[in-house]
Protein backbone atom coordinates (compact mmCIF):
# COMPACT_ATOMS: atom_id res chain seq x y z
CA UNK A 1 0.00 0.00 0.00
CA UNK A 2 1.06 3.36 -0.31
CA UNK A 3 3.41 4.89 2.63
CA UNK A 4 4.32 1.05 2.76
CA UNK A 5 8.46 1.04 3.66
CA UNK A 6 9.12 -2.56 4.20
CA UNK A 7 11.24 -4.16 1.46
CA UNK A 8 9.97 -6.30 -1.29
CA UNK A 9 9.84 -9.98 -0.71
CA UNK A 10 12.51 -10.25 -4.16
CA UNK A 11 15.22 -7.99 -1.89
CA UNK A 12 16.77 -10.38 0.32
CA UNK A 13 18.80 -8.40 3.42
CA UNK A 14 22.11 -8.92 3.10
CA UNK A 15 23.61 -8.67 6.77
CA UNK A 16 27.31 -6.05 6.87
CA UNK A 17 30.50 -8.76 6.48
CA UNK A 18 31.81 -9.50 9.61
CA UNK A 19 35.13 -7.44 10.84
CA UNK A 20 38.30 -9.27 10.66
CA UNK A 21 39.63 -11.52 13.27
CA UNK A 22 41.90 -9.56 15.78
CA UNK A 23 45.72 -10.72 15.58
CA UNK A 24 46.58 -14.21 17.07
CA UNK A 25 48.20 -13.34 20.99
CA UNK A 26 51.63 -12.57 20.42
CA UNK A 27 51.84 -12.10 17.22
CA UNK A 28 53.43 -8.67 15.64
CA UNK A 29 50.77 -6.25 13.86
CA UNK A 30 51.34 -6.71 10.25
CA UNK A 31 53.74 -4.53 8.94
CA UNK A 32 53.02 -0.97 7.41
CA UNK A 33 53.30 -0.68 3.81
CA UNK A 34 56.83 0.55 2.33
CA UNK A 35 57.45 3.91 1.66
CA UNK A 36 57.46 4.63 -2.35
CA UNK A 37 60.67 4.80 -4.10
CA UNK A 38 61.82 7.28 -5.81
CA UNK A 39 62.12 7.05 -9.61
CA UNK A 40 65.86 7.33 -9.59
CA UNK A 41 66.01 4.31 -6.65
CA UNK A 42 63.70 2.49 -8.51
CA UNK A 43 65.67 2.94 -11.67
CA UNK A 44 69.32 2.04 -10.25
CA UNK A 45 67.74 -1.36 -7.94
CA UNK A 46 68.28 -3.50 -10.56
CA UNK A 47 71.85 -2.09 -11.84
CA UNK A 48 74.74 -2.52 -10.57
CA UNK A 49 77.79 0.24 -10.32
CA UNK A 50 80.73 -0.45 -13.00
CA UNK A 51 83.88 -0.77 -11.15
CA UNK A 52 87.61 0.22 -12.03
CA UNK A 53 89.23 3.30 -12.50
CA UNK A 54 88.82 3.33 -16.25
CA UNK A 55 86.25 0.89 -17.07
CA UNK A 56 83.53 3.32 -17.21
CA UNK A 57 85.12 6.21 -18.51
CA UNK A 58 86.24 4.39 -21.56
CA UNK A 59 82.82 2.87 -22.24
CA UNK A 60 81.49 6.93 -21.64
CA UNK A 61 84.07 8.46 -24.16
CA UNK A 62 83.16 5.39 -26.89
CA UNK A 63 79.70 6.58 -26.45
CA UNK A 64 80.62 10.00 -27.25
CA UNK A 65 83.80 9.82 -29.50
CA UNK A 66 82.71 11.88 -32.39
CA UNK A 67 82.33 15.02 -29.92
CA UNK A 68 86.07 15.06 -29.36
CA UNK A 69 88.55 16.99 -31.14
CA UNK A 70 90.95 14.71 -33.08
CA UNK A 71 93.51 17.32 -33.63
CA UNK A 72 93.64 17.51 -29.92
CA UNK A 73 95.92 14.96 -27.09
CA UNK A 74 93.49 14.00 -24.63
CA UNK A 75 95.20 12.84 -21.67
CA UNK A 76 92.69 11.05 -18.92
CA UNK A 77 93.45 10.50 -15.23
CA UNK A 78 90.80 9.16 -12.73
CA UNK A 79 90.66 6.95 -9.13
CA UNK A 80 87.46 5.26 -9.01
CA UNK A 81 84.98 6.14 -5.99
CA UNK A 82 82.15 3.54 -4.73
CA UNK A 83 79.11 4.24 -5.49
CA UNK A 84 75.56 4.90 -3.17
CA UNK A 85 71.87 5.65 -4.18
CA UNK A 86 71.21 8.53 -1.61
CA UNK A 87 67.75 8.15 0.93
CA UNK A 88 65.99 11.48 0.45
CA UNK A 89 67.88 15.10 0.57
CA UNK A 90 71.33 13.44 1.24
CA UNK A 91 73.12 14.62 -2.22
CA UNK A 92 76.06 15.93 -0.23
CA UNK A 93 76.50 13.51 2.61
CA UNK A 94 76.74 11.04 -0.14
CA UNK A 95 79.12 12.95 -2.08
CA UNK A 96 81.22 13.32 0.86
CA UNK A 97 81.03 9.58 2.05
CA UNK A 98 82.36 8.51 -1.89
CA UNK A 99 85.04 10.66 -1.80
CA UNK A 100 85.61 9.51 1.92
CA UNK A 101 86.45 6.46 0.43
CA UNK A 102 89.46 7.70 -1.21
CA UNK A 103 91.35 8.55 2.11
CA UNK A 104 94.51 6.69 2.99
CA UNK A 105 94.98 4.71 4.62
CA UNK A 106 91.68 3.67 3.65
CA UNK A 107 88.69 4.48 5.80
CA UNK A 108 85.71 2.35 7.43
CA UNK A 109 82.64 4.57 7.78
CA UNK A 110 78.68 3.99 7.46
CA UNK A 111 76.30 6.56 6.05
CA UNK A 112 75.03 6.56 9.23
CA UNK A 113 77.75 8.13 11.24
CA UNK A 114 77.95 11.07 8.02
CA UNK A 115 74.63 11.85 8.83
CA UNK A 116 75.14 11.33 12.61
CA UNK A 117 78.04 13.64 12.79
CA UNK A 118 76.27 16.37 10.27
CA UNK A 119 73.01 16.51 12.08
CA UNK A 120 75.11 16.55 15.86
CA UNK A 121 77.15 19.52 14.79
CA UNK A 122 74.20 21.56 13.38
CA UNK A 123 74.79 21.32 9.70
CA UNK A 124 71.85 19.98 8.64
CA UNK A 125 68.45 18.94 9.79
CA UNK A 126 67.14 16.52 7.09
CA UNK A 127 70.37 15.54 5.13
CA UNK A 128 70.23 18.86 3.24
CA UNK A 129 73.90 20.64 2.85
CA UNK A 130 73.64 24.41 1.85
CA UNK A 131 76.92 25.31 3.25
CA UNK A 132 80.36 24.49 1.36
CA UNK A 133 81.78 25.87 4.46
CA UNK A 134 80.20 23.36 6.69
CA UNK A 135 80.64 20.70 3.67
CA UNK A 136 84.76 21.27 4.82
CA UNK A 137 84.05 21.35 8.21
CA UNK A 138 82.40 17.88 8.13
CA UNK A 139 84.97 16.52 5.41
CA UNK A 140 88.44 17.37 7.72
CA UNK A 141 85.84 15.83 10.80
CA UNK A 142 84.86 12.91 9.22
CA UNK A 143 87.86 11.73 6.94
CA UNK A 144 90.54 13.21 9.09
CA UNK A 145 91.88 14.70 6.18
CA UNK A 146 92.70 18.84 5.19
CA UNK A 147 89.51 20.11 3.14
CA UNK A 148 90.06 23.33 1.32
CA UNK A 149 87.01 25.78 0.65
CA UNK A 150 87.25 26.61 -2.95
CA UNK A 151 85.57 30.43 -3.48
CA UNK A 152 85.60 33.01 -6.26
CA UNK A 153 84.19 30.63 -8.88
CA UNK A 154 85.04 27.63 -11.16
CA UNK A 155 87.22 29.60 -13.96
CA UNK A 156 90.22 31.03 -14.51
CA UNK A 157 92.85 29.98 -11.88
CA UNK A 158 90.25 27.77 -9.60
CA UNK A 159 89.39 25.79 -12.66
CA UNK A 160 93.56 24.90 -12.79
CA UNK A 161 93.34 24.29 -8.97
CA UNK A 162 90.58 21.93 -9.61
CA UNK A 163 92.34 20.23 -12.94
CA UNK A 164 95.34 19.89 -11.26
CA UNK A 165 93.97 18.33 -7.42
CA UNK A 166 91.77 15.85 -9.86
CA UNK A 167 95.10 14.81 -11.63
CA UNK A 168 96.72 13.85 -8.40
CA UNK A 169 93.87 11.43 -7.68
CA UNK A 170 92.19 13.78 -5.02
CA UNK A 171 88.64 14.70 -4.72
CA UNK A 172 85.96 17.21 -5.36
CA UNK A 173 82.79 18.25 -3.87
CA UNK A 174 80.78 20.63 -6.18
CA UNK A 175 77.09 22.13 -5.74
CA UNK A 176 75.44 22.31 -9.16
CA UNK A 177 71.81 22.49 -10.34
CA UNK A 178 70.91 18.91 -11.57
CA UNK A 179 69.06 18.59 -14.55
CA UNK A 180 66.59 15.76 -14.89
CA UNK A 181 68.99 13.36 -16.32
CA UNK A 182 71.62 14.44 -13.04
CA UNK A 183 73.65 16.90 -15.53
CA UNK A 184 74.48 20.52 -14.62
CA UNK A 185 72.23 22.90 -15.51
CA UNK A 186 70.46 26.32 -14.71
CA UNK A 187 67.29 26.85 -12.37
CA UNK A 188 68.77 29.62 -10.31
CA UNK A 189 70.00 27.37 -7.16
CA UNK A 190 66.25 25.16 -7.31
CA UNK A 191 67.72 21.98 -8.11
CA UNK A 192 71.38 22.87 -5.88
CA UNK A 193 72.40 19.34 -5.39
CA UNK A 194 76.14 17.70 -4.52
CA UNK A 195 78.70 15.55 -6.84
CA UNK A 196 82.16 14.32 -6.27
CA UNK A 197 84.42 14.75 -8.72
CA UNK A 198 87.69 12.03 -8.91
CA UNK A 199 89.17 12.68 -12.58
CA UNK A 200 89.78 14.55 -15.33
CA UNK A 201 90.37 14.74 -19.31
CA UNK A 202 92.06 17.12 -20.77
CA UNK A 203 92.11 18.20 -23.89
CA UNK A 204 95.76 20.01 -25.38
CA UNK A 205 97.61 20.81 -28.57
CA UNK A 206 99.48 18.01 -29.70
CA UNK A 207 102.93 18.37 -28.80
CA UNK A 208 102.04 19.86 -25.07
CA UNK A 209 103.38 16.97 -23.43
CA UNK A 210 105.89 15.05 -23.80
CA UNK A 211 105.23 11.30 -24.08
CA UNK A 212 107.58 10.34 -21.96
CA UNK A 213 105.11 10.95 -19.14
CA UNK A 214 102.40 9.74 -20.72
CA UNK A 215 101.45 5.88 -22.26
CA UNK A 216 98.33 5.80 -24.87
CA UNK A 217 95.58 3.58 -23.64
CA UNK A 218 95.50 -0.06 -24.54
CA UNK A 219 91.49 0.52 -25.68
CA UNK A 220 91.01 3.95 -27.36
CA UNK A 221 93.80 4.93 -29.95
CA UNK A 222 93.68 8.56 -29.33
CA UNK A 223 93.61 8.60 -25.49
CA UNK A 224 96.18 8.70 -23.37
CA UNK A 225 97.04 7.90 -19.73
CA UNK A 226 99.52 8.91 -17.28
CA UNK A 227 102.42 6.95 -17.05
CA UNK A 228 102.43 7.30 -12.85
CA UNK A 229 101.46 9.65 -10.11
CA UNK A 230 104.48 11.50 -10.55
CA UNK A 231 103.59 12.67 -14.38
CA UNK A 232 103.26 16.54 -14.44
CA UNK A 233 100.30 18.26 -14.39
CA UNK A 234 99.50 20.59 -17.68
CA UNK A 235 96.56 21.98 -16.44
CA UNK A 236 98.44 24.77 -16.96
CA UNK A 237 99.97 24.55 -20.42
CA UNK A 238 99.59 27.71 -22.87
CA UNK A 239 98.12 24.40 -25.45
CA UNK A 240 95.37 23.69 -23.03
CA UNK A 241 91.98 23.74 -25.29
CA UNK A 242 89.00 21.87 -23.36
CA UNK A 243 88.26 20.42 -19.42
CA UNK A 244 86.21 17.31 -18.66
CA UNK A 245 85.60 16.25 -15.11
CA UNK A 246 84.39 12.75 -14.35
CA UNK A 247 81.85 12.83 -11.53
CA UNK A 248 79.42 10.99 -9.30
CA UNK A 249 76.03 12.14 -7.72
CA UNK A 250 73.65 10.37 -5.49
CA UNK A 251 71.35 9.32 -7.92
CA UNK A 252 72.99 7.28 -9.82
CA UNK A 253 75.54 4.33 -9.90
CA UNK A 254 76.99 5.80 -12.79
CA UNK A 255 79.94 8.12 -13.86
CA UNK A 256 78.88 11.62 -15.73
CA UNK A 257 81.29 12.94 -17.91
CA UNK A 258 80.79 17.12 -17.53
CA UNK A 259 82.44 19.98 -19.35
CA UNK A 260 84.16 21.73 -16.42
CA UNK A 261 82.87 25.60 -17.99
CA UNK A 262 79.52 23.85 -17.98
CA UNK A 263 79.94 22.86 -14.52
CA UNK A 264 81.67 26.05 -13.83
CA UNK A 265 78.51 27.87 -15.16
CA UNK A 266 75.55 25.89 -13.29
CA UNK A 267 77.91 26.19 -9.53
CA UNK A 268 77.94 30.25 -10.20
CA UNK A 269 74.34 30.83 -10.32
CA UNK A 270 73.26 28.88 -7.14
CA UNK A 271 71.02 31.84 -5.86
CA UNK A 272 67.81 30.48 -4.06
CA UNK A 273 66.30 27.12 -2.63
CA UNK A 274 63.50 25.91 -4.65
CA UNK A 275 60.32 27.87 -3.45
CA UNK A 276 58.05 24.43 -2.84
CA UNK A 277 61.12 23.33 0.01
CA UNK A 278 60.89 26.60 1.05
CA UNK A 279 57.59 26.76 2.09
CA UNK A 280 56.77 22.54 2.90
CA UNK A 281 57.12 23.32 6.57
CA UNK A 282 60.08 21.09 7.13
CA UNK A 283 62.64 22.71 8.77
CA UNK A 284 66.30 23.31 6.65
CA UNK A 285 69.91 25.05 7.73
CA UNK A 286 70.29 27.69 5.38
CA UNK A 287 73.40 29.59 6.04
CA UNK A 288 73.19 33.77 6.45
CA UNK A 289 72.99 35.19 3.04
CA UNK A 290 70.93 32.02 1.70
CA UNK A 291 72.33 29.31 -0.91
CA UNK A 292 73.78 32.33 -2.95
CA UNK A 293 76.28 32.80 0.06
CA UNK A 294 76.41 29.12 1.04
CA UNK A 295 76.90 27.44 -2.45
CA UNK A 296 77.45 30.03 -5.40
CA UNK A 297 81.54 30.02 -6.87
CA UNK A 298 82.15 27.37 -4.16
CA UNK A 299 83.48 24.16 -4.27
CA UNK A 300 85.50 21.85 -1.35
CA UNK A 301 88.79 20.24 -2.65
CA UNK A 302 89.50 16.86 0.00
CA UNK A 303 93.57 15.85 0.71
CA UNK A 304 93.05 12.09 1.36
CA UNK A 305 96.36 10.64 1.45
CA UNK A 306 99.81 10.64 1.07
CA UNK A 307 99.98 13.95 -1.33
CA UNK A 308 97.70 15.68 1.77
CA UNK A 309 99.04 19.09 1.60
CA UNK A 310 99.66 21.20 5.30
Amino acid sequence: MPGDCSLPPHVPHVPPPAPPPPPAPGLPPPPASAPKKKLYQTINSSRSPVEGDYTEARLLLTQRESSFRKDLQWILVNTYVPSLIQDGPQCGLVALWMAANLQQPQLSIDMETVAETALSRGYTAQGEMFSAKNMALLAEEICGCKAELLSGGLNGDNATTISTHLWGRQPVLIPYDEDYNHEPCQRNGQKAHWAVASGVLLGLDRGSVSEEHVQPDPTLSWLYLPIDASSPCPASSTGLREVYILAKQGKSLRYQLWGLDRVAQSNKQLMTMDPHRANDGTLYVVPDGGVEAGLAGQAVLLYTGAQKQQ
